[in-house]
């Protein structure tokens, strides 16, 4: 039944943000809905502070079975390598009061003991089996009911729970009403943690009397490095790398830049972008992720910043890729009448993408996620699938142009650039299929500690592309002999029909010689010019 309520959650988490997902509208009014949400969402950022502290305002309780349960929280937890017990993981609990309705009060009189249990359960997720108990064949119970209690030796009215006589797991903190009164206040309460895990905690209660009741306070959840979350713990190391890795790249792409700064191409312009994009991103999320790990608290406004320059990469990369495959600059100057549809599906990506990256990183600190994040992860991998399929017609009639036109240096360049883009769809859907296969095998989150592989591979394998497009539209002397030449057109054909048909050596020279020079003859060095 534990198992049952945790993989519900899992589906379907318990959050402030979840009624904006619900009745989500149709294809036609996406774009405007995803912008309200971004929108929104930015809003709540610049009012809340967010934290490795779980705050709980008004939370209500569920009912599940003869129970009724909060969800409170799921991290995971890493044990201590040291000796020292002061520096274990932690769960703390403050300020922690809950208030019933005034019927469920006034039931009682202002003397009685005790009118009412409460009880948080802290267990880690390997140890779901412990809690709760069969009440006959196929059916379980989280409460203890009068004859739980003849066969299993549980207390009448209270959350079953197993606890191992080794390690005193799961663990259980009674909360109780005094009297008639309306509020119960928790002592202030710390758990220690030495067995690396992913932990979750329930506040529970069994009487149908408290139906109505309500929780208020926080919980803190702290490692032994520090504030973050265990599964995104790795993620500052990594970001940290990334943002090395960048620096590198931005310095060696710089100095040719330097070198030959007198012929470049607008393209190399706008790797040049990327490339600054991809710095200011890393190094945003990399100081977000420190910032947090120390004082516990997310910097709003540096997420903001680190989600925003990560859309913008995203979208001018793929925007830059798209043009690149049109050929524009190299067969055709301009963009034309399509420009206005490039320029809309950028946007459009970049509004999805930027309220998908919101969703998931403003506010977000459990280490759960679920069905919930579908409605926007939806149209960003329609739009990537969207993108790929233009990507490659545009290639393959690019490719049969430079065929047609025998410019061997471009034809070269742009098989290439096609086997690049080949591999990485492949590890891409590879790399899907893996990702499918880890969360299918894996429902209750016990594999957390690799989590993060799945998101760093896309980071990872867009500056890998990255480099490789670096490496082959690299700054040099003969750069220009990639940008479009407008003699170059059909008497370029021309040109190439009487070299193949002639049987004059001389005028075969002089042909190859004239379209050599109409090569070097460049009257647009904008590679990437979208005026109509």
């Amino acid at each position: 039944l534990m198992s049952n309520i945790i993989y519900r959650l899992r589906e379907n988490p318990i959050h402030p943000r979840h009624s904006l997902l619900d009745n989500a509208p149709g294809m036609e009014s996406m774009a405007k809905a995803m912008a309200s949400i971004a929108g929104m969402l930015i809003f709540i950022g610049f009012v809340c502070v967010n934290a490795s502290i779980h705050e709980y305002k008004n939370g209500r309780f569920s009912a599940q079975g003869n129970s009724f349960f909060f969800y409170g929280g799921s991290e995971g937890l890493y044990a201590n390598n040291t000796a020292a017990p002061k520096t274990n993981s932690i769960i703390k609990f403050e300020s922690i009061t809950f208030n019933r309705s005034k019927d469920s009060a006034f039931r009682h009189q202002e003397m009685e003991h005790n009118t009412g249990l409460i009880e948080a359960i802290v267990f880690e997720i390997r140890d779901r089996d412990k809690i709760g108990g069969s009440m006959s064949v196929g059916s379980t119970a989280l409460c203890c009911t009068h004859d739980l209690a003849n066969a299993d030796g549980c207390t009448q009215g209270e959350i079953i729970v197993h606890p191992s006589d080794e390690t005193g797991w799961p663990k259980r903190i009674p909360i109780v009403f005094r009297g008639n009164d309306e509020v119960a206040i928790m002592p202030p309460a710390t758990i220690s943690v030495a067995k690396r895990g992913m932990y979750n905690l329930y506040f529970m209660f069994c009487d149908p009397k408290l139906k109505g009741t309500v929780i208020n306070g926080k919980t803190i959840w702290k490692n032994p490095m520090g504030y973050l979350p265990g599964r995104m713990a790795p993620f500052m190391k990594f970001y940290g790398f990334m943002s090395l890795s960048y620096l590198i790249l931005g310095l060696i792409w710089f100095l040719q830049y330097v070198r030959f700064w007198k012929d470049i191409l607008q393209l190399q312009n706008c790797i040049t972008a990327v490339i600054a994009l991809g710095m200011c991103e890393m190094a945003m999320w990399y100081f977000e992720y420190t910032n947090f790990n120390a004082t516990g608290h997310r910097p709003i406004d540096i997420t903001i910043w680190a989600v925003t320059f990560g859309s913008i990469k995203k979208t001018v990369s793929r925007l830059l890729l798209l043009v690149v495959s049109m050929g524009y600059g190299v067969v055709r100057p301009t963009l034309g009448g399509i420009t206005s549809k490039v320029v809309f599906l950028g946007a459009i990506y970049f509004v999805a993408s930027e309220a998908l990256e919101l969703v998931e990183n403003v506010g977000n600190i459990n280490d759960l996620s679920g069905k919930a994040r579908l409605f926007l992860v939806l149209p960003v991998a329609v739009l990537d699938a969207f993108f790929i399929l233009w990507i490659f017609t545009s290639l393959s009639k690019t490719l049969e142009k430079l065929q047609a036109r025998r410019s061997f240096a471009k034809l070269e360049l742009y098989r290439k650039f096609t086997n690049l883009l080949a591999v990485a769809v492949v590890l891409s859907v590879a790399w899907i299929g893996y990702e499918l296969y880890f969360k299918a095998t894996d429902p209750f989150t016990e594999r957390w500690q690799n989590a993060w592989i799945i998101t760093a591979f896309w980071t990872f394998l867009a500056f890998v592309l990255l480099c490789v497009i670096c490496t082959l539209w690299a700054p040099s002397h003969n750069a220009m002999r990639y940008a479009y030449s407008e003699e170059i057109g059909e008497d370029f054909d021309e040109d190439e029909a009487v070299s193949l048909t002639s049987g004059d050596v001389k005028s075969t020279l002089d042909v190859a010689g004239r379209i050599d020079r109409k090569e070097r003859r460049v009257i647009n060095t904008d590679v990437f010019n979208l005026a109509e």
